[in-house]
This record gives structure tokens, C-alpha cells and sequence, in this order.
């Protein structure tokens, strides 16, 4: 498997869907479809149980496609609160259930608004997450693994 940290998440990882070239200068991977690969993350974020942490927040923000002064007018905060939140790591949980509704909306439009807070209600408790991602068929899945505090603890 490859450890995938090139999107800016620690957390993931390929089973397939790359491949490893060798250069004049070592080593380098190329991804299949990384602007699916990458939908596919995002959508998991979503998803995920607990708060989103900096480096997930910017994930959604660069797929959204917004500056951090956009995401910070989008949200009513500073420019400052949102670097502040990409670099510690501590989201407020209201600022968190808006990007997820941001990107939920942005994506799927369809997607009654109620529908789409219920998904995000399931933040209130950390957990840690390893997202494993696969290609098949010129498609990408994905399975998360949750651990959670008393088990990383443990």
C-alpha cells in the first residue's frame, strides 16, 4: 500500500489506482484519476465522526476552490481564524458543520439540507480514521477504519 500524503492528509492510503516509476532523480508515483481520488476524500471528510482537523478543513477548502479570505467571508470569521484553524488543528464545531454543508452543497446539490445535517451531527466525538482508497475499473472506493480515543489509547 501507499501511504498518500501528497493531497495534504496524513491519513490515507492506496491499496492500487498508482504506480511507481523510476527517474533520472529516484523514485515517482503517479495516480490514476487523482481529481477522483480526490472527490472521493472529500466526500468521506463529509462523512467522517469527529471534527475535521486543520489539514481536512484545507482539504475541503482547495476542493472547494477557495482562497482562505473566500472561506473566512463564506463563514463570517477573519482571514486569521481560518489560518489559525488550518494550523492547529482546532475547528470550532459550528465552522466545521458549515464547510461540510458547504462541500455537500457544492456537490450535490440535490441533497435536501436536512438530509445533509443529519450526516453532519455525527461530529461530536474524536476518532481517529485511516482512509483506504482502491481502483477498480477505472473507478475509485473507499473504506474507512475507525479507531477510536480509548482504542488509539489502549
Amino acid at each position: 500500500m501507499l501511504h498518500y500524503t501528497a493531497c495534504g492528509l496524513d491519513n490515507v492510503w492506496l491499496q492500487n489506482g498508482y504506480k511507481v516509476h523510476k527517474t533520472a532523480y529516484g523514485s515517482a508515483t503517479s495516480i490514476h484519476d487523482a481529481a477522483g481520488l480526490h472527490k472521493l476524500l472529500a466526500l468521506d471528510l463529509t462523512h467522517k465522526k469527529g471534527r475535521l482537523t486543520g489539514k481536512e478543513l484545507r482539504f475541503l477548502r482547495v476542493q472547494l476552490g477557495l482562497s482562505q479570505e473566500a472561506l473566512a467571508k463564506l463563514q463570517g470569521v477573519t482571514e486569521q481564524s481560518v489560518s489559525l484553524w488550518e494550523r492547529t488543528g482546532k475547528v470550532p464545531h459550528a465552522n466545521d458543520m458549515l464547510m461540510r454543508l458547504c462541500y455537500l452543497s457544492h456537490t450535490q446539490g440535490e441533497t435536501p439540507i436536512s438530509q445533509a445535517i443529519e450526516r453532519v451531527k455525527i461530529v461530536d466525538r474524536l476518532v481517529h480514521e485511516r482512509i483506504v482508497a482502491k481502483s477498480a475499473r477505472s473507478k475509485w472506493s473507499s473504506k474507512v477504519q475507525i479507531e477510536t480515543v480509548e482504542a488509539v489509547a489502549a
